[in-house]
């Protein structure tokens, strides 16, 4: 009996750019999210990761409604008693503007080991220039 292991194919990653400028973090990280997933495509499978691929441009221009800018704390521990740390929304945008765009897709991708390649094929960056021209980006409105 010759059997064979059934080859799955990993779908291509088609890759989307997002003008980041004058929107809204959590409403674009969310359209983001799920993209990543691949919950728009027709053979979407939760356990798989079959998304697409996101390119962020001009994170640095995004916006927060409300007092999220002085409000919202970012918090991380060590793991050692007593050193938890928080950094308000300002200061960390201050330092890296880009992780604030990075930790909200971040919260908003399932808790499990699908999220590090979700994460992969998301890149983000300050300015409008990126190196990813070879990908051909489509412009995606959010």
């Amino acid at each position: 009996m010759n059997t064979k292991k059934s080859e799955t194919k990993k779908p291509e990653i088609k890759w989307y750019i997002v003008d980041a400028k004058d929107k809204t973090l959590g409403r674009m990280a969310a359209k983001i999210a799920a993209r990543l997933r691949g919950k728009n495509n027709p053979n979407f499978t939760p356990h798989m990761a079959c998304g697409d691929g996101v390119i962020v441009i001009n994170a640095e221009k995004i916006h927060l409604t409300g007092k999220k800018w002085t409000d919202k704390i970012y918090y991380t521990h060590s793991g050692y008693p007593g050193a938890i740390k928080g950094l308000p929304a300002k200061e960390l945008f201050s330092r890296k503007s880009t992780q604030l765009v990075k930790l909200a897709v971040f919260g908003m991708l399932p808790k499990n080991k699908l999220r590090k390649a979700f994460m992969n094929n998301l890149k983000l960056y300050e300015g409008d220039k990126h190196p990813h021209e070879a990908q051909n980006p489509i412009s995606l409105d959010i």
